[in-house]
């Protein structure tokens, strides 16, 4: 009964946090998960936003019978919930945060899934002159100038490689200047967009909300801007209410050919590349090259 009421409340948060609506099921209609083959799923916002779950997960309960409920949270948020037990599988892309929850012994299968980017955007006027700078530049002169920056400011794997820039270049950044929203992806860029500031963002979101946003991408196609998603499955260590097997159904698939196929054709048609790109079975050493 704890997980359940817990769940119910930390749904309604990810909905807020999202800014997203509503937590997407996979069946698409009002019809509520059976308890017999329903799993809860901790993932990014990222994926909500982007519209790749609504591609995803209705075919994956066709294919296996499991219904979905979606927590979409940063991943540090996504990684919590999976600790208390209060997730079955998690689809997050904070790999150093993932590495030291992995080490905690309470999880299963951590397996490699997709990337894309993360880019740098910001205003037409860049009033930091940051187009064309590495991101670590643009960090620096961002701050130089004091432009409005927008963070997302919630732990999230786009947020700690936020963090990451700034150490990066050397800055911390303060002042009024410096804001946080402490949202989703999408509502961070609709700030951003608004306040004509910066952010970072993840390629695939900004891609499907780029026509809503008075906003251009500034500094992109650094190394180190690379956004790899995991599948984790959680075990009954993290909770007796947890459920392996339908952790299991769900990240088999979401790393078969079937998926992998969606997650690489998602996005071309519309904006004429994919917005992921599958990896299930690659050395992630070798992602981006």
């Amino acid at each position: 009964m704890r997980r359940t009421l817990t769940v119910v409340f930390a749904w309604a948060a990810a909905v807020l946090l999202a800014g997203c609506g509503t937590a997407a099921t996979s069946g698409g209609t009002a019809s509520k998960p059976t308890v017999e083959k329903s799993l809860i799923l901790a993932t990014t916002t990222s994926t909500q936003d982007s519209g790749l779950l609504d591609e995803l997960l209705p075919v994956f309960t066709r294919d296996s019978g499991w219904q979905v409920k979606t927590l979409a949270v940063g991943s540090g948020q996504a990684i919590e919930l999976g600790r208390r037990g209060e997730a079955d599988a998690l689809l997050v892309h904070s790999p150093a945060a993932e590495t030291e929850f992995v080490a905690e012994g309470s999880v299963g299968s951590r397996r490699l899934v997709m990337h894309n980017d993360f880019v740098l955007i910001g205003p037409k006027a860049d009033p930091a002159e940051v187009q064309g700078t590495s991101s670590a530049e643009a960090m620096k002169k961002i701050a130089a100038a004091e432009a409005v920056f927008i963070s997302r400011g919630d732990e999230s794997g786009t947020h700690a490689k936020e963090k990451g820039l700034w150490s990066k270049a050397g800055v911390t950044p303060d002042g009024s200047w410096y804001q946080s929203t402490g949202q989703g992806m999408g509502e961070t860029l609709r700030v951003a967009s608004e306040k004509a500031g910066y952010t970072l963002s993840d390629r695939a979101t900004y891609l499907a909300q780029r026509g809503t946003l008075a906003l251009d991408v500034l500094s992109e196609g650094d190394p180190g801007l690379l956004n790899v998603y995991h599948v984790i499955e959680m075990t009954k260590k993290a909770g007796d209410l947890v459920r392996p097997d339908g952790a299991k159904a769900f990240a088999d698939w979401i790393v078969g050919p079937s998926a992998q196929q969606l997650i690489g054709e998602f996005g071309r048609a519309k904006f004429g590349q994919p917005l992921f790109i599958p990896d299930a079975g690659k050395d992630e050493a070798t992602l981006g090259q």
